[in-house]
């Protein structure tokens, strides 16, 4: 069984993505065993110059990065990433699976993105959207698109 880990600064406090992120993981544990991984998130001024954006991603970066497991495929969710569409990203989980590693680790970055530090460890960069979204939305969005992943895989029907 493939080891899928998420790793992400911020805690969820809304219960509607609580309830969301819960309701995946239960339909996700009979095809892996997952695991998110929460770090701390910088508190961000009101006014942030480029130092501090840096400053503060790199202090998330070191969080990040004491929480990646040996041995993984990284996967890091980054705007300037390859888009995939659902049967290109399940084809992608199950070549990782089958031929690579039994681990894969996705970074989902801060308010602020992803430090370069981070980034450079990477084996690849995925793009959902080229918008910005909260990452406590994009959490869910991963969740979905792992859980699709296998129901392509394993041949069963998903909502096209």
């Amino acid at each position: 069984m493939l080891n899928i880990n998420i790793i992400c600064p911020g805690k969820i406090k809304e219960k509607f993505f609580k309830d969301a992120i819960d309701e995946y993981l239960k339909r996700l544990s009979k095809y892996c065993k997952l695991c998110i991984i929460e770090v701390p998130d910088e508190k961000i001024p009101d006014k942030v110059s480029e130092t501090i954006v840096n400053e503060i991603k790199k202090k998330e970066g070191k969080f990040i990065i004491n929480k990646i497991p040996k041995d993984t495929y990284l996967i890091c969710l980054d705007l300037k990433g390859k888009e995939f569409s659902s049967e290109e990203f399940s084809k992608k989980i199950e070549n990782i699976s089958l031929n690579i590693n039994s681990s894969i680790t996705f970074i989902i970055g801060g308010t602020l993105g992803i430090s370069d530090v981070v980034l450079n460890l990477a084996k690849e960069k995925i793009c959902f959207s080229k918008m910005t979204f909260p990452h406590q939305l994009i959490r869910i969005f991963l969740l979905e698109q792992i859980f699709r992943a296998y129901k392509i895989s394993n041949g069963e029907t998903y909502h096209r």
